[in-house]
């Protein structure tokens, strides 16, 4: 099996089919108790209800078993968005400038494209900001996404699993050519990044 994009892309495709498998078996189970409850307790000639109260076990799973199954979602989901959140010490910054309808990327060498490469394996931050109104940058491949606005930074980590290209995308309806506001993250083996790096350094020191 070959490995996912991200390094955060298992975590969050876990979190979901553990959510979706859960609220799966919850709908089939509650639907085929109430069929089977339609036909059981259907009405018939001569038969006379009887009202059942205080059943204080019934009420104790009733509450117990979805109060376990919610804390149980939360912790998988904190825990996955928490280590998300957590930037290395030795990540790669890239600033990021978002405007209608197209993305920048500034690298602290002063190389400026408008495709991210990063390299792979080694964790990459993202500060985002933007130019004229909201935009969210998203890349679905490695399931992260975050919110570039105006007169504010916001930061996006991830660590790229293996090479390739994906695609970035923004996920904010930011007017007329929204729908076109797609770029590509580029993820590279070291080597073959470093010598991309280095062009700009090598340029100047020509010129």
């Amino acid at each position: 099996m070959s490995p996912a994009p991200s390094i955060h892309t298992e975590t969050v495709d876990f979190v979901m089919l553990y959510i979706v498998g859960i609220s799966v078996i919850l709908l089939l189970g509650i639907t085929i108790t109430m069929i089977y409850f339609v036909f059981k307790y259907n009405r018939k000639k001569g038969h006379r209800p009887v009202d059942i109260h205080g059943n204080i076990w019934l009420e104790i799973v009733w509450i117990a078993i979805p109060t376990l199954i919610v804390l149980s979602m939360f912790y998988y989901g904190y825990t996955g968005f928490s280590e998300m959140r957590k930037i290395p010490e030795n990540a790669f910054e890239v600033d990021v400038t978002a405007r209608m309808w197209s993305w920048e990327f500034n690298y602290k060498n002063g190389l400026r494209t408008d495709t991210l490469y990063v390299p792979v394996n080694e964790p990459v931050v993202l500060k985002l900001k933007s130019m004229d109104v909201n935009h969210s940058f998203y890349i679905p491949a490695f399931r992260i996404k975050e919110d570039a606005i105006p007169n504010k930074v916001n930061f996006l980590s991830f660590t790229a699993a293996k090479p390739g290209d994906y695609d970035v995308a923004c996920a904010e309806y930011c007017g007329l050519n929204h729908s076109m506001m797609y770029t590509k993250v580029v993820a590279m083996e070291k080597s073959d990044f470093e010598k991309l790096y280095n062009q700009k350094k090598t340029v100047e020191e020509s010129e």
